[in-house]
C-alpha cells in the first residue's frame, strides 16, 4: 500500500511544481500531501459508507439503521488509513490506540452525522435546495473541519 501513497505524492508533486510551477517549502508540501491523503480516505469513506447502505437496506435493514451502520464501518476505515498513513506517528511519539479512536469517532460523528444534518435542514428546508445538492455544499463545509479536528485533537502528538 506505500507504493498507492507514493503514487498519490508523486502525482500530487508533479502538478504541483511540474504543471503549476509552485515553490513551497517542505512544511507547505507536507501540510498540502497530508491534506490530499486525507481526502483520499475521505472519498474511500463515502464509496464505503454507500456501498454498506445499499447492502443493509437490500438485506431489509431500516434506512437510518442502514446509514448508522455505513457510518460505522466507515469511521473504522477512516481510523485505520488515517493512523497508518495521513497521521502517522513519529518514530518517538506513542499513541493510546483506542483515544485515537474515540477522538476520530467524535470528529465524525460531529461533522458526518451531526453538522451534516444540521447543515442539510438549513439548505434544503431554510433556504431552499434541492435536497440532493445539499451534501455536495456541505462537503465544503465538513471536510476541512473534519481535517483540522483529526489533524490538531484526534492525532495530535501526545494522545
Amino acid at each position: 500500500m506505500d507504493k498507492f501513497w507514493d503514487f498519490i505524492e508523486n502525482m500530487l508533486h508533479f502538478i504541483l511544481f511540474r504543471v503549476f510551477r509552485l515553490k513551497l517549502d517542505d512544511k507547505t508540501w507536507d501540510k498540502i500531501c497530508q491534506f490530499v491523503k486525507f481526502g483520499v480516505v475521505g472519498v474511500s469513506n463515502t464509496l464505503i459508507s454507500y456501498v454498506v447502505y445499499i447492502i443493509l437496506v437490500n438485506l431489509g435493514l431500516h434506512y437510518l439503521l442502514a446509514s448508522i451502520g455505513g457510518f460505522l464501518v466507515s469511521v473504522i476505515n477512516a481510523y485505520y488509513w488515517n493512523d497508518r498513513y495521513v497521521f502517522k506517528a513519529e518514530q518517538r511519539e506513542e499513541r493510546a490506540w483506542w483515544k485515537v479512536f474515540l477522538k476520530t469517532f467524535t470528529s465524525y460523528a460531529g461533522t458526518g452525522l451531526i453538522l451534516n444534518n444540521l447543515l442539510l435542514i438549513l439548505w434544503v428546508d431554510i433556504v431552499g435546495l434541492h435536497e440532493m445538492l445539499g451534501p455536495v455544499i456541505n462537503l465544503f463545509v465538513t471536510i476541512p473541519l473534519n481535517f483540522l479536528l483529526n489533524k490538531y485533537w484526534a492525532y495530535k502528538d501526545k494522545v
